[in-house]
């Protein structure tokens, strides 16, 4: 069953508001004849979101799905780091976690399933590949076939303003921060390999994420206390062609018959079969 699902894969992600610090990359320039002014909110600047908050934000999701089939998971940073808190790294092995790398002592060498498909440790290629999001304000310019998304830029400003009544909230300090606002489209992830555990773990992180999209650990980004990063998020039936793609983006199609019969095979047939694939290589560790 394996062989009938593609190597590239697609998460749909929407939120309300996205802050990843100042890692949005925009394609901002004076030059053009648009609205690039970056505080506008009819600006129509588009850019790119880096796939390292998107990568941190799944990994941790694919730990607790681990953790939760009474496994534990590679820890991302080597046992032997210099580690400014140590306490902590000790605390983390206790809440489900071991040293990383010490997964290869088994058998075949690949190590747990977090570090097979992460890698990372002793120059092992991870067998995921996650891909920055291209994002416009511009829905008609999205290609969904190619992990994009709508989403509108802006920057806005946070006072820190004096508590005092003679100074009238007189502002105190000035913070610019950029986000991404109305975020809906698809993340594209490659598989170097594809394994049935591999999908089905991400298929499970991807489910116990979007029901825990409120969790302060499981929020994606920054300005967590403020509703950033509140990620309605799903897998996107690997059996679905280019075509069947982008009606799930198409707010005026609804699913067609075909889109319906995959989705009882994915459910029913594919997705067991993952699973069992994936039990089977948890108890192994």
């Amino acid at each position: 069953m394996i062989e009938d699902i593609e190597k590239d894969v697609f998460v749909r992600i929407q939120t309300d508001l996205l802050v990843v610090g100042d890692s949005i990359m925009t394609d901002r320039h004076h030059a053009s004849n648009g609205n690039y002014e970056d505080d506008d909110p009819q600006n129509q600047i588009g850019g790119i979101i880096p796939a390292f908050s998107l990568s941190g934000w799944l990994r941790h999701g694919m730990e607790k799905s681990v953790q939760e089939r009474d496994s534990t998971a590679c820890h991302p940073g080597e046992a032997n780091a210099n580690f400014r808190k140590d306490g902590v790294y000790s605390r983390d092995l206790d809440a489900g976690y071991h040293p990383k790398g010490d997964c290869l002592e088994d058998d075949d060498g690949n190590g747990c399933v977090i570090l097979d498909l992460f890698g990372g440790f002793g120059n092992r290629p991870g067998k995921v590949m996650r891909r920055p999001i291209k994002f416009s304000p511009v829905r008609s310019s999205v290609d969904y076939t190619r992990g994009q998304a709508e989403g509108h830029y802006r920057r806005l400003n946070r006072n820190i303003v004096s508590r005092n009544e003679e100074d009238n909230r007189e502002p105190l300090r000035n913070a610019e921060l950029d986000a991404v606002g109305n975020l809906d489209g698809c993340w594209h992830l490659s598989f170097r390999e594809t394994k049935p555990e591999f999908v089905a773990l991400l298929a499970e992180a991807i489910d116990y994420l979007d029901a825990h999209k409120t969790d302060f650990m499981h929020q994606l980004g920054g300005a967590r206390n403020f509703g950033g990063g509140i990620v309605d998020c799903e897998l996107v039936n690997p059996l679905y062609n280019e075509t069947e793609l982008r009606r799930v983006f198409d707010r005026g199609k609804g699913n067609t018959n075909k889109m319906d019969d995959k989705d009882e095979k994915w459910e029913n047939e594919y997705l067991p079969e993952f699973q069992a694939a994936l039990a089977e290589r948890v108890e192994d560790v």
